[in-house]
């Protein structure tokens, strides 16, 4: 399709990409989102937990939202997002990955930019045991790159999937890798490593015959955790195999429901590559918005209701 014209108008204050940023994931509250968990279990045996809110009415409509690297289902973004659809007819169901909801999960393994068979038993899950007959996708970095990998690697779509929304999506994963490494990225780098440490000393406790502290205290940056656990956890290589296999950019021409990307352009994580024009416009069921601002998941609006939140849900609802 062709590129889409964005009409998001930053804030005054908010067109710094790291302003914008660091305001939604450190200071931005959303208020009123009454959340109910569930505990699912996975093919391999292992649990995630789903974090539910509702409409307030019957409907056959669900949003199904996926966070980004050491997020959760209560995080502003996650939050607001199902605030935004509960109020417009649609129930919400905000995804933890495994390990995630605040206990360890079972396995070894945890999760990652690729994991998208999570994704099909959380599906599987919705479809099986619930009454929906739309249901929409909805990921924020990490969780944006595994819904467009979910969609255009071969597996088989429900027909109840309509449509999906990718958003500050890193669909070239060594360039995001790259790109993080970077002296602009530092405070980024250091914050993301410090949470993934000490969740790996937990999995250290956990296995000691998988991993030592000398291993752990042997990571410097986060290329390195994806050498020392990431990739050998979960079946790649290295870090460098973890990042081909797992890129949604490979995917993107083969995805047949109407999706959108929404990618700042002063998004300071993303890569060249994680802009894929080419690919949108080879694609007709592939839409791709670059806003001028925006930053890392922080298109912040009046009222406290972001950019991304209203154009989802204008999206979404095209597709019904």
């Amino acid at each position: 399709m062709p590129i889409l014209e964005s009409d998001y108008k930053s804030l005054f204050g908010f067109r710094n990409g790291f302003v914008s940023t660091v305001y939604s994931g450190l200071i931005r509250n959303v208020n009123g989102v009454i959340q109910e968990r569930e505990r699912i279990t996975l093919s391999d045996g292992d649990f995630l937990d789903l974090d539910w809110s509702f409409c307030g009415e019957q409907t056959d409509k669900l949003i199904i939202i996926l966070h980004g690297l050491e997020g959760n289902a209560q995080r502003p973004y996650m939050t607001g997002t199902a605030k935004v659809f509960n109020e417009n007819g649609f129930d919400a169901v905000c995804v933890n990955f495994r390990g995630c909801s605040g206990e360890p999960n079972l396995k070894y393994r945890s999760y990652h930019s690729g994991a998208t068979e999570d994704l099909v038993d959380i599906i599987q899950h919705v479809i099986n045991n619930k009454n929906y007959l739309k249901l929409h996708l909805k990921g924020f970095s990490l969780g944006g790159n595994l819904i467009l990998k979910y969609l255009g690697e071969g597996n088989v779509i429900p027909p109840e999937i309509k449509s999906a929304v990718a958003v500050s999506a890193p669909c070239y994963l060594k360039g995001s890798a790259y790109e993080l490494h970077t002296a602009k990225n530092i405070l980024y780098a250091i914050r993301f490593k410090k949470h993934l440490i000490e969740r790996l000393k937990i999995k250290q406790i956990q296995y000691p015959d998988k991993i030592s502290i000398t291993e752990i205290n042997s990571i410097n940056t986060l290329i390195d955790f994806d050498h020392v656990y990431t990739s050998r956890a979960h079946g790649f290589l290295d870090a460098f195999d973890y990042y081909e296999q797992c890129s949604s950019l490979q995917y993107l021409t083969k995805i047949t429901i109407p999706t959108l990307i929404i990618n700042a352009l002063n998004d300071s994580f993303l890569s060249p590559e994680c802009y894929p024009v080419k690919e949108a416009k080879n694609n007709s069921h592939l839409f791709l918005e670059m806003p001028r601002f925006g930053g890392h998941v922080g298109f912040k609006n009046k009222k406290n209701v972001y950019y991304n939140e209203k154009r989802a849900l204008q999206f979404c609802g095209q597709q019904d």
